[in-house]
């Protein structure tokens, strides 16, 4: 196994990396919070299992030196674990703000129009910026309901969550500057930052989702 060369390339894959034992935690801290878990905990555990699944793909696909056709399978089965872990997450603000009975309505429809995404980002140039786009619009609705739900004081955790859905917006937006470049001891691209900015929303939601 031989490392990619490029400075920015080696650490993208370590923050690739991180954001995957931190969405990995999360998900198995949620679990194990109450036995058995909640339907709703389920969802966003799962949630937090396949960004864990993608980010460590990630790591794999931006630090190892792989032949063409292996880079391009890794980086399909990336963006569909992506695209139903944002699906996922939309369920979950479903639930919190409208019950139950309406995420488990929408968890069906959530999950194809993930899979649209995907198929969009196929047939389009520029496959990461459909995902982008579907992701922003979810963050956003994450962002109002639980904005909605802090200021109301309806649930314990919903300020934790507003936080992390503004944080992962800001993570988003990093990641369409193309041209960005931060040297801090190592040398970070748009994705480096993206990932550590992401990392940190993560946990935010998990500490939202454990406050309640």
């Amino acid at each position: 196994m031989r490392l990619t060369a490029s400075p920015t390339e080696r650490t993208t894959a370590a923050t690739d990396g991180l954001l995957s034992l931190a969405a990995a935690g999360a998900s198995v801290l949620l679990r194990v919070q109450a036995a058995p878990p909640p339907w709703r905990i389920q969802i966003w555990s799962w949630a937090f299992a396949l960004i864990a699944v993608a980010a460590g793909l990630g790591a794999v696909y931006h630090g190892v030196a792989l032949p063409e056709r292996t880079r391009t399978a890794l980086w399909q089965i990336l963006t569909v674990c992506l695209s139903a872990a944002i699906s996922l997450v939309a369920v979950g603000v479903v639930h919190d703000a409208w019950g139950r009975q309406a995420a488990a309505r929408s968890l069906p429809i959530l999950l194809s129009a993930g899979l649209l995404t995907y198929g969009l980002g196929r047939r389009c140039a520029g496959l990461f910026l459909v995902f982008l786009a579907y992701q922003a619009l979810t963050l956003v609705l994450a962002l109002g309901a639980y904005g909605w739900m802090a200021v109301r004081g309806t649930s314990a955790g919903a300020g934790w969550m507003a936080a992390g859905a503004a944080v992962s917006l800001i993570a988003a937006g990093i990641q369409t500057v193309r041209s960005l470049r931060v040297r801090w001891i190592w040398e970070f691209d748009r994705n480096g930052v993206y990932h550590l900015v992401q990392t940190l929303g993560v946990l935010l939601f998990g500490l939202g989702l454990s406050r309640g």
